[in-house]
């Protein structure tokens, strides 16, 4: 399937591994020149330097801390003055410690609302006249199935991704007429070093049993939703949450 990415540059955060890594991939197969944000520079230009190797598409690492506002501003004026032009930009990132909610003070909630939610507030705020320049443009932001169906220890993803839920969703219908669409997903198990961490090797194993489709999700099934939205097929898909999990989804809707 031809998805008309040739020509589109793109950022992609947290893409030094991951799922995040696998969007940047993905888009970069498809003829994407992207830039690839990570907080790890060692690692982020190893891995910008694969895909480059490995795709032939142009990549650029852009090591930063999403957290910082200044940090935000330099990865779009960083990437715009690269590739002359802004059409894609995908909110990603890893997650806020886990813990009771009462037990977190003031300063760690500040730092995952400056992780999950201001990132994004800022990027979007700085990408979209790029986008708007270039006659369109695709914001997609990656959260976790447990901002729709939340899970104890996971507060402060869950608080701060709900909020950029509410964000997307009104950012969509005033960017709409600008061509710009604003989509976003909410991965459920995937097999990442992060869920690895948080789980020992019995419960992962538990937890792919949970799973309707019996198994762990791939960061590349995550990627290739990514890539139709951002594409030219996924020109009418805007103001939408999609939860991406086998099936483990209990809701209707």
């Amino acid at each position: 399937m031809k998805l008309g990415l040739a020509g589109k540059f793109a950022i992609v955060g947290g893409s030094s591994e991951g799922i995040g890594y696998a969007i940047a991939r993905l888009l970069a197969e498809e003829g994407a020149g992207v830039a690839m944000v990570a907080r790890g520079g060692e690692a982020l230009a190893a891995s910008a330097k694969r895909i480059a190797d490995e795709t032939g598409a142009r990549t650029l690492a852009i090591p930063a801390d999403i957290r910082r506002a200044e940090d935000c501003a330099r990865i779009v004026a960083t990437a715009a003055a690269e590739f002359g032009r802004l059409d894609i930009l995908v909110n990603n990132d890893g997650a806020p410690p886990l813990g009771a909610l009462l037990e977190f003070d003031d300063a760690a909630w500040d730092k995952a609302v400056q992780q999950n939610l201001m990132s994004v507030v800022r990027l979007c705020r700085d990408a979209v006249p790029h986008m708007r320049a270039a006659g369109g443009g695709r914001i997609v932001n990656i959260t976790a199935l447990s901002v729709l169906q939340p899970i104890p220890k996971f507060g402060l993803s869950v608080a701060t991704w709900a909020a950029v839920i509410g964000y997307a969703k009104t950012l969509s219908l005033e960017v709409a007429s600008d061509a710009i669409t604003v989509n976003t997903i909410c991965p459920g198990r995937i097999e990442t070093t992060r869920l690895a961490k948080v789980y020992t090797s019995d419960s992962l194993q538990q937890l792919a049993k949970e799973v309707p489709l019996g198994r762990l999700g791939q960061p590349a099934e995550i990627a290739s939703l990514v890539a139709l939205l951002v594409s030219e097929r996924g020109a009418y898909i805007t103001g939408s949450t999609f939860h991406v999990d086998g099936g483990r989804r209990a809701n209707l809707l």
